[in-house]
């Protein structure tokens, strides 16, 4: 699930006797262009555009409509919200445009701390870039050491049984998102610790949502956003929080019974966690994933009449199983309980032959809810041992007269970066005509010669109608 990239960084390492904020922010300060590889580079980029496409193939769905309007009832400083002619405050742009980047569910994925990091550290980052003049490498950078945070501390937080009830990306959002701003605007390393300590103290979001199909999962990554560009200027302007606030006896950690884990947290040590990150092939939950593409692997291989299916069986990791609403068979009222549902997924794939957002409109279909009476989910010990490294599923459909149809994928297979990049170039061009789609794509993939990103902003507003 990741290209391995071992850049020099031995020059980063911290004493852990330190707070682990205080840690963190001294390692992300002293992270430089010396420490940044292409591959680290490249990610970024690809990143960016998962997430401005996945924002302007949103951008008319409800909870995008609902958080523009608040935006655009609180106009402010010049802010770019994508796709729109709305000028926000900083805070309201991030807003919007992090539930836009979330609204497909179709973005960016890191499987080690169960979160998705994009929609939290890219929206205050092109926030903070109109804010202020920003450069392509400290963009880069900043977006590098927001991904690296993230990851770490969910990896040190994150299992199956707190998932069930705790919003992952809630967790990591604010932390990640809180240091890459800093980072971005070149705090101090005290400034920096205080950023991440106030982000440390917005961590929210529960997963009831996933049994309701509940819209507050878009909103988590709004208030995420605009709780980290609020840290950062809180911080920058001199407010002092507790360097404490992650690894303290009253902190992060602690209210999650996982106080002992903070000391092993230490950044870029090995491969960078911006590299483990995959993008998504099709808009739906990430453990839905994996068992979907080896449906659609029997379908390239045989012809399977859905009509003609008996039985369904589905093994998946633990994580999978126990993640609140991917263990769902109905009934279906809400499009997002459809996407978090791995049996309503392979149901629909299916019945389609493919994966798109037809799919979620068979809610009440009759073959769909046949399809779901026939399938059985469990958890596989060899996918469980492996997983977060490799995400596995097996999907066996048997058909009526008893033939046998089984693939087995040992981890998920992510979207490439052509892939991205051209479904990035169709919902851009559809949002802002071809010729801005093409000027749009040459800022980022030269991103790191701009002297202001804050003029990507620019470029990504007024949509064509």
């Amino acid at each position: 699930m990741s290209t391995i990239d071992r850049p020099n960084t031995s020059s980063l390492a911290t004493t852990s006797h330190e707070p682990l904020a205080s840690r963190i922010a001294q390692t992300s300060t002293a992270f430089s262009t010396d420490d940044l590889s292409q591959a680290m580079i490249d990610k970024v980029k690809i990143c960016l555009m998962d997430f401005i496409g996945c924002a302007y193939e949103s951008r008319h769905l409800p909870w995008s409509v609902q958080a523009m309007a608040i935006a655009e009832s609180n106009k402010g400083c010049g802010a770019t919200i994508i796709g729109s002619a709305i000028a926000a405050t900083y805070g309201d742009a991030a807003f919007a445009n992090a539930v836009m980047g979330h609204g497909l569910v179709r973005e960016d994925m890191h499987s080690g701390s169960i979160s998705h990091l994009g929609i939290a550290v890219l929206p205050v980052l092109l926030a903070l870039a109109q804010y202020r003049r920003i450069n392509g490498y400290a963009f880069l950078l900043a977006t590098v050491v927001g991904y690296e945070v993230g990851g770490r501390v969910g990896r040190a937080l994150m299992d199956a049984d707190i998932a069930r009830i705790h919003r992952p990306t809630g967790i990591t959002g604010p932390v990640a998102a809180a240091m890459a701003g800093a980072k971005m605007l070149a705090l101090s390393e005290e400034a920096a610790t205080s950023a991440l300590a106030l982000g440390a103290n917005t961590t929210l979001g529960f997963n009831q949502w996933a049994y309701t199909g509940g819209s507050e999962m878009f909103f988590h990554a709004g208030f995420i956003a605009r709780n980290a560009v609020a840290a950062v200027m809180l911080a920058q302007h001199g407010a002092f929080a507790s360097p404490s606030a992650l690894d303290g006896a009253a902190g992060l950690f602690a209210s999650l019974r996982k106080r002992e884990s903070a000391a092993a947290v230490e950044l870029f040590q090995g491969t960078p966690e911006i590299l483990w990150v995959y993008h998504k092939r099709v808009p739906a939950c990430n453990f839905a994933q994996t068992p979907v593409q080896a449906v659609l692997q029997l379908l390239r291989e045989t012809p399977i009449v859905a009509e003609n299916i008996a039985a369904i069986h589905v093994r998946v990791p633990r994580a999978g199983a126990l993640y609140p609403g991917c263990d769902f068979s109905g009934p279906f009222t809400q499009i997002l309980q459809a996407k978090m549902s791995i049996q309503y997924n392979i149901a629909a794939a299916l019945i389609e032959g493919d994966v798109s957002e037809i799919n979620f409109t068979l809610l009440n279909h009759p073959l769909l809810h046949r399809l779901l009476s026939l399938t059985t989910l469990a958890v596989d010990d060899d996918f469980t041992k492996v997983y977060p490294g490799q995400q596995g599923a097996e999907v066996i459909v048997t058909e009526i007269g008893g033939t046998v149809h089984r693939a087995r994928l040992d981890d998920v297979v992510m979207a490439s970066a052509d892939e991205v990049r051209t479904r990035f170039r169709v919902a851009t061009a559809a949002a802002m005509g071809t010729t801005r789609a093409a000027e749009i794509e040459h800022f980022i993939e030269n991103l790191e010669h701009s002297t202001d990103v804050g003029q990507l902003g620019a470029l990504l507003s007024k949509a064509v109608t």
